[in-house]
């Protein structure tokens, strides 16, 4: 089942590679679509005593005037190889996934590190 997943994940994320890139601005009006969005990471917080130790990236602004959120959980976290709140802040990265809501802000998890690009 989980092989079955990740391969229609991967079909998924192939077909957003090619498709329109979006603001976090823009993301945060698509909640429940999958769409690929492109925005600088401003800051971020590990909260590694949490359930499921997560990682925030807030992209777009500093929180709280973030207009989206990136989540990742702690097991995506390990794979990545580098520390994402630091490596990632001030930098221009592309995300692929679903907008969904979190206590009313818009977000998208990162379930797989091929979800995530930092852009040259």
């Amino acid at each position: 089942m989980k092989k079955l997943y990740f391969l229609f994940s991967f079909i998924a994320f192939s077909q957003l590679a090619s498709a329109q890139a979006y603001t976090p601005e823009e993301a945060a009006k698509h909640v429940g679509d999958s769409l690929q969005v492109c925005g600088k990471i401003c800051g971020g917080r590990f909260f590694e005593t949490s359930n499921g130790s997560p990682t925030l990236l807030n992209m777009g602004a500093v929180f709280p005037a973030n207009p989206l959120t990136i989540m990742i959980p702690g097991d995506v976290r390990t794979k990545l190889g580098y520390i994402p709140e630091a490596q990632l802040k001030e930098k221009n990265i592309c995300v692929w996934g679903r907008v969904t809501l979190f206590k009313e802000r818009p977000e998208i998890i990162i379930h797989d590190v091929s979800q995530l690009k930092i852009q040259p």
